[in-house]
């Protein structure tokens, strides 16, 4: 595998347990166990106040809330792929995640696109996400 040039996250280990299930191509977000919501990104605490949550699956599944094309990439190593959409989705279980859009022209994605999530793995270590046109 050719070594990967591309902005790696750094991964404190509150969040160790949404790389894992990335990982097994699988999608786990915090869920409060006081009033349900989901969160995303990993917290302490949830908007109720509750430090109480457990790790649950989500269906990777949501819209294109908003997003950009990007042209003129932050690197060479991004470059190579512009244009490329870059999106904020809300998921169906209600947080928004931001990642790629890939598998459609930039062109083709607009607001309340229905996506869904699939699995890049960039390296034996780690998996990325990204969202791709639900069929």
């Amino acid at each position: 595998m050719a070594a990967y040039e591309k902005f790696v996250p750094e991964i404190p280990p509150l969040h160790e347990p949404f790389w894992a299930a990335l990982r097994q191509h699988r999608v786990e977000l915090q869920q409060c166990r006081r009033c349900g919501q989901f969160r995303f990104v990993p917290s302490e605490l949830c908007p109720c106040g509750s430090p109480e949550y457990s790790w649950a699956p989500i269906a990777g599944t949501g819209e294109v809330y908003t997003y950009t094309i990007v042209h003129r990439a932050p690197t060479p190593a991004y470059q190579q792929d512009a244009p490329y959409v870059i999106a904020h989705v809300t998921m169906d279980e209600g947080p928004r995640m931001i990642s790629n859009v890939v598998g459609c022209d930039p062109s083709d994605v607009f607001i309340g696109m229905p996506v869904e999530i699939v699995f890049d793995d960039v390296t034996p270590e780690l998996t990325l996400y990204r969202f791709r046109p639900r069929s």
